[in-house]
């Protein structure tokens, strides 16, 4: 067989099995309000949590630091492309969490990876929350480290598996927020846990800046956990803050290591300076504006009452995103085609991003979405979910 027939044969076994991914062409801004093929739909499918992605003062920015900066950075930022809008928007970060220093990398895949085969080698050892995002399971293998799982927000099962680790260096790395539940990591007890065991702990809360804590800070700020309780704090740029890229919080000695010692900061060429200064726009937004927090959290309980009087499954989330468990692919994918051909855009999730049989659709809110929206949606999804039962066993 050739190549191409070797890969069709697996990609047709993907179709058959209701698990094969289509890209949509988006022809618009990012918004409540999107485009595709020409037509509308009211979104709940996008991460921009606070409405910033498309925020005038953002875009205004954005275009001022393009026309001073222009596009690429033109190379690493230890040749000659760290910016000064990079500068001031790594110390502003720092300053926003609370951590001495903060690094900027392009994307929050790059900086997870990077941070574990920095700090980790074959004589360590990684143990890691079941339900972590893809990019914090790929460094925890690839950084030669022994590799263990512990139970999904289960500090019990952590002890037991930081009693096998047989590393010398022993760093447990879990989400904050979890993308496909929407549940928080229980960090208060993973950080007594982490120095009763003389453990690093290391916190990806790509979703949660922004969206918890009275100033936006995330996990961190909400739950008060300080540099010495929580040494790691990584978190991303694309979804609360409405721009792009990623950055690791921390002491001084994390961020000097990590510059001369991760390898996906070191070889790779610096995100777009204008980049960072439309982020500093998003941060100082954030910060000044509550209210997009306190109505995202309105929103949330508003769609978690409607949806329990209709007797959907959701699972236990108060944070914007909100997964409807369907269980069926097929059932899922038809549920979420239904809502498309009704006007509204809900992704259909199906392994392998999550197990066998828990396929649903992540519904995610913005303070953008006005209570009638929510109202839509929820009657859509009524008439949706009976229109298509569940397959027989």
């Amino acid at each position: 067989m050739t190549m191409d027939q070797y890969l069709l044969a697996d990609l047709q076994q993907r179709r058959r099995a209701n698990l094969y991914r289509t890209r949509q062409v988006l022809e618009s801004p990012q918004g409540v309000r999107v485009i595709f093929g020409g037509r509308s739909y009211l979104s709940f499918s996008s991460n921009d949590y606070l409405g910033l992605a498309s925020h005038p003062d953002v875009i205004k920015r954005l275009q001022q630091a393009t026309a001073e900066s222009g596009v690429g950075s033109g190379a690493s930022h230890l040749i000659n492309g760290h910016a000064r809008e990079h500068h001031a928007l790594e110390e502003e970060l720092a300053a926003f969490t609370g951590r001495p220093r903060a690094l900027l990398f392009s994307t929050g895949y790059m900086a997870n990876l990077g941070i574990m085969d920095a700090l980790l080698s074959t004589q360590d050892s990684i143990i890691q929350d079941r339900l972590s995002h893809a990019s914090l399971l790929d460094g925890g293998r690839l950084c030669g480290a022994q590799f263990l799982r512990y139970q999904h927000a289960d500090p019990n099962s952590l002890a037991t598996q930081l009693q096998r680790a047989a590393g010398k260096r022993k760093l447990i790395a879990t989400d904050g927020v979890f993308s496909m539940d929407g549940d928080l990591a229980p960090l208060p007890q993973l950080v007594s846990i982490a120095q009763r065991h003389c453990a690093w702990l290391m916190v990806d809360d790509a979703h949660g800046f922004g969206v918890l804590g009275p100033n936006g800070g995330g996990c961190a700020e909400y739950f008060g956990l300080n540099c010495n309780d929580l040494p790691v704090l990584m978190g991303t740029l694309g979804k609360g803050f409405g721009a792009f890229g990623a950055f690791v919080a921390g002491s001084e000695a994390l961020i000097e290591y990590l510059i001369q010692f991760s390898r996906t900061y070191i070889y790779t060429t610096a995100l777009p300076p204008a980049i960072a200064a439309a982020t500093r726009a998003s941060l100082a937004l954030l910060q000044q504006e509550s209210w997009r927090r306190d109505k995202l959290a309105a929103l949330t309980r508003q769609f978690r009452q409607g949806a329990a009087q209709l007797g959907l499954q959701l699972l236990d989330s108060a944070t914007p995103i909100q997964p409807v468990i369907l269980g069926d692919e097929a059932r899922t994918l038809a549920v979420s085609s239904q809502l498309r051909q009704n006007g509204f855009l809900v992704g259909a999730i199906r392994p392998p991003t999550v197990a066998k049989g828990s396929s649903r659709l992540r519904i995610t809110l913005s303070a953008e979405h006005s209570e009638a929206q929510l109202n839509q949606l929820l009657n859509a999804l009524s008439r949706a979910v009976a229109d298509i039962p569940e397959a027989a066993p």
